[in-house]
């Protein structure tokens, strides 16, 4: 397996969603999985702008990540370059649906290999950012 798809119903509408990745301090509270924070040192959200950050895990250890935008397109798409290891595209899409939008994340890896040893991680860490992200819209 080397791409991770999920898919999530969530009650807020395109435009809202495509919003809570534009916006950065949005974006930094609840982006990664489960118990995790963010620090954003570099937030260009335009088409091959940088996006660095550090995401803080639950362990006490920091995660340094560095990716570009490689498209942007309001309300329906953000596809994201992870230049750092290990190395993928997430493509995202959002759609208008009955409840709101469907958000369909798709999770693209260089390596076979490395998708298959980290597979155990990267599911649940999808749904886990997928639940944060829908928590966002019915906290907010």
């Amino acid at each position: 397996m080397k791409i991770f798809e999920s898919k999530r119903e969530i009650a807020a509408a395109p435009d809202a969603l495509f919003d809570a990745f534009a916006n950065s301090a949005i974006l930094a509270k609840w982006w990664g999985p489960a118990g995790f924070t963010n620090t954003f040192e570099i937030f260009e959200f335009k088409q091959n702008g940088t996006w660095k950050f550090v995401m803080h895990g639950p362990d006490g250890k920091n995660y340094p990540n560095e990716c570009k935008f490689l498209e942007i397109s309001r309300p329906g798409k953000v596809v994201i370059r992870h230049a750092s290891e290990p190395k993928f595209t997430l493509t995202v899409t959002i759609t208008e649906s009955d409840g709101g939008s469907s958000v369909h994340w798709a999770q693209d890896f260089d390596s076979v290999d490395v998708a298959k040893a980290i597979a155990h991680i990267v599911q649940p860490a999808n749904e886990q950012n997928l639940d944060r992200l829908s928590a966002w819209f019915t906290s907010s």
